[in-house]
């Protein structure tokens, strides 16, 4: 167990962070790869990994990779893996199969035949016992990936999705996955400029996703501290050695390091961010408010704001959704709108690792381009007013779809960020405010920081 081949999935655009996050968690310099960062590292490290990663979707063990032709590959290449040191019949499973131009008819059949297999290999192992299936809530989730002519096999050490810290219980109509938070908060780098005191700010914190991810990291909270993962229920889970690590995350545990602060024009929104952080274990190191955006002024002389703008629902200055709840969560593509457990768009010829390839033809970003509408080409604009005028010394982050928010701002960016939020391509753009207008060379010119293929 000491020298398992670790996959940790990510969104599209955060491998280098999580490649950077790893290392630190692990000292192991781990290779980022397209949607992922693949690494050598012990069971006990990838229990390491579960606890403490804010940026990986899941931490996966792979347990056999070859090539394959035919689904009876496939029956035997996951019948060659020894199933029965990891759990026993007694257990469910599940087993999910993505694809990158795989030549199979079925993919369908394709899990079938894997099922059977890991299922043949425990009746022979244990005199016709076989461990059942259970879709919904397994014990075990086996994931398959399969391209052109290669299969690897994966048993998820995580359970339910790492995005699912065990605090989450109030949200609006279209709340942001932590992990996506986490990531914006890693490109900005206040995740390292907290450390110095540098206050962060959210102006439309909403049930509070971004503040309290902030908090945590000033308290240096792990994010899998309160919840649990599938490791505990595998059979070389020790819980003396799990148990130490989680003393050592409690023993980390510090008074926050900088100020995090929040604010929404949503009272409710206020009232469900206050009761998540509660839960979080950070009421005392956020400081939430009620109030307009385009009237706050700033809590701090200077800092970093880092903002997920609504897309309707809080945008109007009354609070009076412009859309319907329902239409703006499939405008965002949050949470169980077109995207896997990996956090990626869901493809038929895409694998859950990769990044949709056709940037050009997205219609997830279109859709949530044009939901934005005449609020917001009044919001825009407004807000941007509004920070020139009283938020000079601050570096504002501003995640959106519209690539032209930086013309519709009347701002120059200094850096953008490609991300994908579920579906949707988006970019984090950074704006430096000084007095006055800060118009100058088109936004356009400004660096894409894309990530090099």
């Amino acid at each position: 167990m000491n020298q398992l081949q670790l996959f940790l999935p990510c969104a599209a655009g955060v491998e280098n962070l999580l490649a950077a996050e790893v290392q630190r968690i692990t000292g192991i310099q781990g290779k980022a790869r397209r949607a992922g960062v693949q690494l050598q590292g012990s069971w006990r490290e990838a229990q390491q990994l579960n606890l403490h990663s804010r940026l990986a979707q899941r931490v996966l063990i792979e347990l056999q990779h070859g090539q394959y032709r035919s689904e009876q590959d496939l029956y035997n290449a996951a019948a060659s893996v020894a199933w029965e040191i990891w759990f026993t019949p007694n257990q469910t499973f599940k087993v999910e199969i993505t694809a990158q131009h795989s030549p199979l008819q079925s993919l369908n059949f394709a899990t079938l035949k894997i099922k059977d297999a890991i299922a043949d290999r425990f009746r022979h192992k244990f005199n016709d016992v076989r461990p059942s299936i259970d879709t919904r809530w397994p014990d075990v989730r086996v994931y398959v990936h399969l391209t052109t002519d290669t299969v690897t096999i994966y048993i998820d050490t995580s359970g339910e999705p790492l995005f699912k810290r065990g605090w989450r219980e109030d949200k609006g109509d279209a709340p942001l996955k932590e992990t996506l938070a986490a990531a914006m908060l890693a490109a900005s780098g206040w995740d390292q400029l907290c450390k110095d005191g540098v206050p962060l700010y959210d102006p439309c914190c909403g049930s509070g996703t971004i503040v309290i991810e902030a908090a945590q990291i000033a308290c240096n909270i792990a994010p899998g501290i309160n919840r649990k993962f599938a490791f505990q229920k595998y059979l070389p889970f020790q819980g003396h050695v799990w148990d130490g690590l989680l003393d050592q995350a409690e023993a980390a545990i510090t008074e926050p390091t900088a100020p995090v602060f929040g604010s929404d024009v949503s009272f409710r929104m206020v009232d469900f961010a206050e009761r998540n952080a509660e839960r979080a274990g950070v009421a005392n190191a956020v400081q939430l408010r009620g109030g307009d955006a385009l009237q706050r002024m700033p809590p701090a002389p200077s800092g970093v704001m880092l903002v997920n703008p609504p897309y309707g629902e809080r945008i109007d200055v009354a609070g009076v959704a412009g859309i319907s709840g329902v239409q703006s969560r499939n405008q965002r593509g949050e949470r169980g709108q077109n995207v896997d457990d990996f956090g990626q768009p869901i493809q038929r010829d895409e694998p859950a690792f990769d990044t949709p390839r056709n940037r050009s033809a997205n219609p997830g970003r279109e859709q949530a381009q044009n939901a934005w509408g005449e609020e917001a080409s009044d919001f825009f604009p407004q807000l941007a007013a509004h920070w020139k005028k009283n938020y000079a010394g601050w570096t504002a982050h501003v995640l959106t779809p519209d690539l032209k928010l930086p013309n519709k701002m009347r701002l120059k960016e200094s850096r953008r960020v490609p991300m994908w939020n579920g579906p949707i391509e988006c970019r984090l753009f950074r704006f430096d405010m000084v007095a006055g207008s800060a118009r100058g060379k088109p936004a356009d010119q400004a660096t894409d920081q894309s990530p090099k293929a």
